[in-house]
């Protein structure tokens, strides 16, 4: 099972400080931790909020921080590209797994899936014993999804607005934070479903 789907930055943002991720977009699936760990029961829905926020935050920058690691070694730098080249950018895309060791942050043992596409990162976070191989396929499937229908590379697009449509995507591609095997059919179908909402 996906435990979560961010979409957050990775490349330097003038607004922050140089080691920072901003998160743009976070899905959470499944129950809350803070409700079923001891240590947490007593907390606020507040307090529990601001710790989800908090473990969300974590994940953003590890996964900047593996970004950054991978691009000074590769030697390759982001290359600015137009809207319309949304194929090409994610053939080019950096990706990457990081294991996130039991009580950083999560309680439990984690897997971390990403993908960098110019400056932002596309991560999902899943239980260690997750088809790693199917999660990258879904991982490609949301990012090329996003890209292409959201517009993402285009100048000032704002992640933040379109959250509805990018909850609508996950919940056809990444329903309840299950992977799903899809057949060429099945991925049909699902790509006209997308098409006709995003169409809207």
């Amino acid at each position: 099972m996906v435990r979560c789907f961010l979409i957050h930055t990775v490349c330097p943002v003038t607004a922050l400080s140089s080691g920072e991720s901003r998160v743009l977009y976070s899905r959470l699936f499944g129950p809350d931790e803070a409700v079923l760990s001891e240590q947490h029961r007593g907390l606020s829905p507040e307090e529990r909020r601001l710790l989800q926020k908090e473990k969300i935050s974590v994940v953003a920058r590890q996964v900047r921080s593996a970004v950054s690691l991978c691009r000074e070694a590769s030697g390759r730098q982001p290359v600015d590209a137009l809207p319309g080249d949304e194929a090409l950018v994610l053939q080019d895309a950096d990706c990457g797994v990081v294991r996130l060791r039991a009580g950083d942050p999560f309680s439990q043992e984690v897997s971390v899936l990403w993908l960098a596409v110019q400056s932002l990162g596309f991560t999902l976070v899943c239980e260690p014993h997750e088809n790693l191989l199917l999660a990258e396929g879904t991982l490609r499937n949301l990012t090329r999804h996003c890209l292409e229908s959201l517009h993402m590379l285009g100048q000032g697009s704002e992640v933040l607005l379109k959250s509805s449509r990018i909850d609508v995507l996950l919940s056809r591609l990444l329903p309840h934070g299950q992977l799903l095997f899809l057949n060429h059919r099945f991925a049909q179908s699902l790509e006209k479903e997308v098409a006709a909402y995003t169409s809207k």
